[in-house]
């Protein structure tokens, strides 16, 4: 059974008050607050087995290289990698896309290739194509939502045409909370020999996700959003693509042998983790995808289909509040506009309670700009939502429309 108080416990931020107030989070899809547990690994760590990886034979450095690994091996298990040499760990999934843009985009695209992506794209998964667009001569193409943010699969299907060679797409928007058919669109795109690339930064974070069912060819995330540490992010990649692969960044730990003339590298993942890596975030993360299974995705999804419901019940009531994305399949993100008040000035009075909202384009100027506002607020769900952090944000928005 979900029990969000007990859950709340877990968190040792929502023991902060701020005038008598407690915090209520609706930032999670920006970033989500850390468990206990995820904090005391971390903390252990560095006081106890802290030592550089891969690179000593004594016992503190066996035993963190250890713990990485395991970590790698978490990560694997918890998408249903082949094998944990598909993971590759990086700064955050802005890094990971970046990644298989500068290696696997440069060297494949060309003049006459097209990389597709949607209307509904974080900037991290649209500049990126951009860049290798510019530098390769193929084109980037768009292709449209619905207007209310679900996607649309006849709008897919034209734009899918032969010269496809990447379909890069989100699992689910950071702004609007439509979750996208991954499996759909990657079976389709494989048809025309197409690689497919998802974003499942919030995805990740609401449903399970398993790889080798969905049969993508590069998946990437963020720790900091899944209830781990910043700075550490994950790439998975088919292991035949992956191998191919040339280097993305150059250094220490991804080389096999250097002279003053050559070098040669690393099998992946080694070879995209140049320099000291991020091993006790990685090991954070690790603890924290522990943390969520124990939880169980059943009853996660159960409690934000309860929160999401709850929601628009108090929305429905509420005058003068629009919900920018209403797709039947929606995830708990929402981005609205109240009474034609600005974000901003909202966002000012809802703090003044304690609320945390995130205000502005959201890291998706060109999605945001085709919902036709130029900046949205937003509340987003996490683990430790209750329907009493819900009362209080609807409670604080007549508030402000009394106020403004």
């Amino acid at each position: 059974m979900f029990l969000v108080d007990d859950i709340r416990k877990d968190f040792p931020v929502f023991s902060d008050l701020k005038d008598g107030k407690e915090l209520v989070y609706l930032d999670t899809a920006a970033s989500a607050q850390k468990p206990k547990c995820v904090i005391d690994k971390i903390c252990e760590v560095y006081t106890h087995s802290y030592a550089n990886v891969h690179r000593g034979t004594y016992a503190l450095a066996d035993e963190i290289t250890k713990a990485y690994e395991d970590a790698r091996q978490i990560i694997a298990d918890f998408i249903n990698a082949k094998t944990s040499s598909e993971i590759v760990f990086t700064r955050n999934a802005t890094e990971s896309i970046n990644l298989v843009a500068a290696s696997w985009g440069v060297e494949n695209l060309k003049k006459g290739d097209t990389v597709l992506v949607s209307e509904a794209e974080h900037h991290a998964n649209l500049v990126p194509w951009q860049i290798v667009a510019q530098k390769t001569g193929a084109e980037l193409k768009i292709f449209k939502i619905d207007d209310n943010g679900a996607f649309n699969e006849e709008k897919f299907d034209q734009a899918l045409t032969p010269d496809v060679k990447l379909v890069a797409v989100t699992a689910m928007s950071n702004v609007l909370g439509s979750v996208f058919p991954i499996k759909k669109i990657t079976t389709r795109a494989h048809q025309i020999g197409a690689k497919v690339l998802i974003d499942a930064c919030q995805a990740v974070v609401h449903q399970k996700m398993d790889v080798s069912d969905i049969d993508c060819d590069f998946l990437a995330f963020s720790g900091h959003k899944l209830y781990g540490p910043t700075g550490i992010g994950v790439l998975y990649a088919k292991s035949d693509i992956l191998q191919t692969m040339p280097p993305y960044q150059t250094g220490g730990d991804m080389v096999d042998t250097v002279t003053y003339l050559k070098t040669t590298y690393a099998p992946a993942p080694a070879r995209f983790e140049a320099g000291t890596p991020a091993a006790v975030q990685a090991i954070g993360l690790g603890e924290a995808v522990k943390y969520l299974l124990q939880i169980g995705f059943e009853n996660i999804k159960s409690h934000e289909d309860n929160l999401i419901s709850y929601f628009y019940q108090k929305a429905q009531k509420t005058q003068g509040l629009k919900i920018i994305g209403t797709a039947q399949d929606k995830g708990g993100v929402f981005a609205f506009d109240f009474n034609g008040i600005h974000p901003q000035d909202l966002a000012f009075v809802l703090a003044h309670e304690n609320i945390a909202i995130r205000i502005g384009h959201h890291c998706a100027e060109p999605l945001v700009k085709r919902m036709g506002y130029n900046s949205l607020a937003r509340a987003s769900f996490g683990l430790y939502t209750s329907k009493n952090d819900i009362d209080a944000f609807f409670k604080a928005l007549d508030k402000a429309k009394r106020f403004f």
